[in-house]
């Protein structure tokens, strides 16, 4: 879908960036005790995978690594082909090139952090160099962070076109927007930068890198994913939610489910417009399902330590 053309501060003047933090924190609190049915619960937990970036973002991360994981991310349980493989894998731009040959047709995107992850502290043509390297390397989606100094700074309109730009330098891969939202402050200004970024053309916004705590949370994630139905309602437009950091239940991926189709609606009961970026959560997913095909928990060991 075209990208919006309302500048981000008549964008924000007509949807307003005031967030009732009680009422955030008590309707996400009320949605975290909702439960499923014993016949969905299954069906939540596939979908769960299938919205996974299955991600590795450390120093030690190696070519050797990164092959291991995406056959993880293509076969999250090599014995049972019923299990669907994940959305992406997330890493680091300089093992794009690896993970693209080992995920060559498989269905699984390469998505690589960018833009001086995490801090975002570099020049910004060193951040849109990174952009275009990953890109022509073989990343089909791009994870950038928005420079929280300027928009701390208040200078929204920097940051507003510093998004433009890396959208520009994603030519057409997809790109995410990480507002990092535990250094934002309150959730107006949360809302704010979720406005400011889909004004600027994100495909996602995405709520933290998960370097920082607090990272995602149920209030954080229905602020934005309030802020992309009033944005869709305005525009037309529909942009995704990635929600990462800490996420690492059956759980809490369920809640994020539930928060997403009371606000949003089953239209983003999909990878295209939701994504749970994380680490450790794929087993406990795995764990889960065959606790509810066999009704007894299968040993950890059974599955690879990532």
């Amino acid at each position: 879908m075209a990208q919006s053309t309302v500048a981000p501060q008549s964008l924000v003047d007509e949807l307003g960036d005031a967030v009732d933090a009680v009422g955030a924190e008590q309707r996400a609190a009320v949605l975290a005790t909702r439960s499923i049915k014993r016949s969905s619960k299954l069906w939540a937990l596939e979908l769960a995978i299938r919205c996974c970036d299955l991600t590795t973002l450390e120093g030690a991360d190696t070519a050797g690594k990164i092959r291991a994981l995406a056959s993880k991310a293509m076969r999250p349980a090599p014995t049972d082909p019923s299990i669907p493989h994940v959305a992406a894998l997330c890493i680091y731009p300089s093992l794009v090139k690896v993970a693209a040959e080992a995920l060559r047709g498989s269905g699984v995107v390469v998505a690589s952090v960018a833009t001086a992850f995490p801090s975002g502290q570099a020049a910004l043509t060193t951040r849109l160099s990174e952009i275009e390297a990953a890109v022509a390397d073989g990343a089909g989606e791009i994870d950038i962070v928005i420079s929280r100094g300027a928009f701390l700074a208040g200078r929204f309109d920097d940051v507003y076109d510093e998004i433009i730009r890396a959208k520009e330098a994603c030519g057409e891969a997809h790109l995410k927007v990480i507002l990092e939202t535990g250094e934002l402050g309150s959730y107006g200004a949360i809302r704010r930068a979720s406005l400011i970024a889909m004004a600027a053309g994100a495909d996602f916004i995405k709520t933290s890198t998960g370097k920082i705590s607090p990272a995602s949370t149920g209030p954080v994630a229905l602020v934005m994913a309030e802020s992309i139905r009033d944005y869709a309602d305005m525009t037309g437009r529909a942009v995704g939610l990635k929600v990462a950091g800490g996420i690492r239940s059956s759980k809490d991926a369920i809640r994020y489910l539930v928060i997403i189709h009371e606000t949003l609606g089953e239209e983003w009961l999909d990878p295209g417009r939701f994504r749970i970026g994380a680490s450790s959560l794929l087993n406990d997913l795995l764990m889960q399902i065959d606790k509810q095909r066999s009704g007894v928990y299968s040993d950890p060991d059974r599955y690879t330590l990532d």
